[in-house]
């Protein structure tokens, strides 16, 4: 099996190419990855798979009609069966190479998809040209049947998933927790609201100060996340933090290396995205940890936040919403919460864990094959 991405950064997509490379070199399958390389190529094959460096970033015509010919190339060399496209440029690489060679073409849909330019629709359509194309959530299946007519036969939808063991709140030791709230400079009597994500504007960074501005007490926000070079908006909430006297309330900490262990530091955690999210990972991370949770209400978390069950809905971009809604769960008994927390766990190991994203995602090669 050939997967395919432009490059082995941070991020869902790639975390999700890893984890299935490992579930097929443990079915005894041979996995190879192609990409432009990146910080997680060691790690990908630490797992005993092999990594081929390709320009897969490239979006220009000749260099996708090159990156064809090479993994048309590789597809020979190798015997791979079955290539799996994650991203749209190396889509149209792999496309083009799985016609050359006769090997099956998979795609996974991991976002919407801006089509605000000429052409883009076109150019987004390969995701949706796999024989299987796997959709990460049912927000995702039907925003495919409805913007490519994609033949609901060939959909298969294998939501992301949290590693099971990595992501549960007894096997967190307390002096991990301890380092995080020492870094931060968190007290242990503060209510700490938490936002964990990238820091960039559609993820809701700005809804949360406004929320915070409007919220009663002492609580504390946490911004957890890089800014993966957006010193702007870093900037601009700075000042909106400063202009809305948050100085003591709110802090950007920066990404998070145990998210875990900072999840913990959390009585709230908000995911706050006025975009429609294709899946949102953290969301069912903070359930997996027993965190209650407030999550904008559109896109998949939808699917992953049962209201009043496992977590509440607001709509997206409303600050007063937002705010009471934290309100209510910080002055929530201790026992309601954690009685909320245990709901939500049970229902992220029920639907949501790698390794039922993984058997799933195997299951469709082997539709094929």
């Amino acid at each position: 099996m050939l997967q395919v991405l432009p490059a082995l950064g941070s991020g869902g997509v790639e975390r999700g190419t890893l984890e299935i490379a490992d579930a097929l070199v443990q079915a005894g399958l041979r996995a190879v990855v192609a990409s432009a390389g990146g910080p997680l190529v060691p790690r990908l094959e630490a797992l005993g798979a092999r990594h081929v460096i390709l320009p897969l970033a490239t979006k220009s015509p000749a260099g996708i009609w090159r990156n064809a010919g090479a993994l048309a190339a590789l597809v020979r060399e190798e015997g791979i069966g079955i290539l799996h496209a994650r991203s749209r440029a190396p889509a149209w690489s792999a496309w083009l190479a799985a016609r050359r060679t006769g090997a099956h073409f998979v795609t996974t849909y991991h976002g919407t998809y801006n089509e605000g330019l000429p052409g883009k629709r076109l150019y987004n359509s390969v995701m949706a040209r796999g024989e299987r194309v796997i959709a990460i959530s049912h927000f995702i299946a039907d925003h495919l049947r409805a913007r490519h007519g994609t033949d609901p036969a060939r959909i298969r939808i294998i939501p992301r998933g949290v590693e099971e063991a990595a992501f549960d709140p007894a096997r967190v030791d307390p002096g991990r927790v301890a380092a995080l709230r020492g870094a931060w400079t968190v007290p242990e009597a503060r209510p700490v609201v938490m936002l964990p994500g990238r820091v960039t504007r559609w993820k809701g960074q700005g809804v949360l100060l406004e929320a915070m501005a409007r919220l009663p007490g002492d609580a504390l926000a946490l911004l957890v996340g890089d800014a993966q070079g957006r010193a702007g908006f870093v900037d601009e909430l700075r000042a909106r933090i400063a202009a809305l006297g948050l100085q003591d309330r709110v802090r950007l900490v920066g990404h998070a290396d145990d998210m875990p262990a900072a999840l913990l530091l959390a009585d709230v955690v908000v995911h706050a995205s006025t975009d429609a999210e294709a899946f949102g990972r953290t969301v069912i991370e903070a359930q997996a940890m027993r965190r209650c949770v407030i999550a904008s209400d559109l896109g998949a978390p939808r699917e992953t936040v049962e209201e009043g069950i496992t977590g509440w809905r607001v709509p997206p971009g409303d600050a007063a919403a937002l705010a009471g809604a934290i309100a209510r769960v910080l002055a929530m008994p201790v026992q309601a919460r954690e009685a909320m927390g245990d709901r939500a766990r049970a229902a992220v190991l029920a639907g949501y864990t790698t390794a039922r994203m993984q058997a799933a995602t195997l299951t469709v090669y082997r539709e094929l094959l």
